[in-house]
């Protein structure tokens, strides 16, 4: 893990060193692709692109499966934090998880480990003066144990909450043999363009397979400091190093699909569930730390949006081609 870590930085700092230039169309190369990447990221998506474009060294294997073992609390445990005037951090150091706050209710996005759940959600919601009976939705992107596995602890400690997955992932929970954190009971399925409302506070569901055959992105609108900020949610964005071809050609599809969505929509933010992925972590004690007049961290611009799912795809694209031997 040594190893893996001084090369990824190693390989952070030298692709960030070569500045940032005007995008245009790749060679279509894995080099190509990667220098595409790199200028796409700018400073606002390295961790992205070191996940997404540098395979692991060999021997090392690929992404780490979520975990039965359960690491120190101090490891993980992060304080919640308001990031905007109806928006909340609820996640861990690593793994994040939301409240966006209606006049009819508050929906959760993201469940955590289930040894991360009650004390970053529930005791969460506490610590920030928010009513856990006021919980309507909690939306699952995707069914994987560091982002659904308090799911069930969840949907049993909530009277009357509805859980949301999309079709495919409700249909590997209900035909699995177990499901990390407990199975929970099927309830509402996802499907592209549906509106989770809680009276002035929606989210609109963009179906992304790729991640998983049912990952779910958002679209959802948040106050900041009583202006209105839009924002992009990726609903899963890390990818194998050895897939087939066609396992690619979706991802990417998806993540232009979103793209445009985010694009038409007008946002301006983008969050996604891994920390790596968007310094979700330290963005969002930054926004609550912030003084009157100072931008929200998450803003990043339609330009920064696009900028990222340009990363995405062009890492993608090098990845296919790595994967073919071409």
């Amino acid at each position: 893990m040594k190893s893996r870590t001084l090369a990824t930085l190693s390989a952070t700092i030298n692709l960030a060193i070569g500045g940032i230039a005007q995008a245009q169309t790749p060679s279509p190369t894995v080099d190509g692709y990667i220098t595409a990447a790199k200028v796409a990221a700018g400073t606002d998506w390295a961790g992205t692109l070191v996940r997404m474009c540098i395979p692991p060294l060999p021997g090392a294997g690929g992404p780490p499966l979520p975990s039965r073992t359960i690491p120190a609390r101090e490891t993980w445990y992060a304080e919640p934090a308001k990031v905007a005037d109806n928006f909340y951090f609820l996640g861990t150091k690593i793994h994040s998880a939301w409240a966006l706050v209606g006049s009819q209710g508050i929906i959760i996005i993201e469940a955590l480990f289930d040894y991360a759940a009650k004390d970053e959600i529930l005791d969460g919601l506490k610590k920030l003066g928010l009513d856990t009976n006021k919980v309507k939705y909690v939306i699952l992107s995707h069914a994987h144990g560091d982002h659904d596995g308090g799911a069930k602890m969840l949907q049993d400690a909530i009277p009357g909450v509805h859980l949301v997955y999309g079709a495919e992932d409700w249909d590997a929970i209900d035909k699995a043999a177990t499901h990390m954190g407990g199975k929970p009971k099927r309830d509402v399925t996802g499907d592209d363009g549906m509106i989770i409302s809680v009276g002035d506070a929606s989210v609109r569901i963009v179906t992304m397979p790729g991640h998983t055959p049912g990952t779910l992105s958002y679209l959802f609108e948040i106050r900041d400091n009583g202006k209105p900020l839009r924002v992009a949610y990726v609903g899963g964005t890390a990818i194998p190093f050895n897939a087939d071809p066609q396992y690619y050609d979706r991802y990417i599809a998806s993540s232009k699909k979103v793209a445009k969505a985010a694009a038409d929509y007008g946002a301006t933010a983008l969050i996604t569930n891994h920390t790596e992925f968007d310094d979700a972590f330290y963005k969002a004690h930054t926004a609550a730390d912030r003084r009157d007049g100072e931008a929200n961290p998450f803003d990043v611009g339609a330009d920064g949006v696009a900028r990222y799912f340009e990363v995405v795809q062009n890492c993608a694209a090098a990845d296919k081609l790595r994967a073919i031997g071409k």
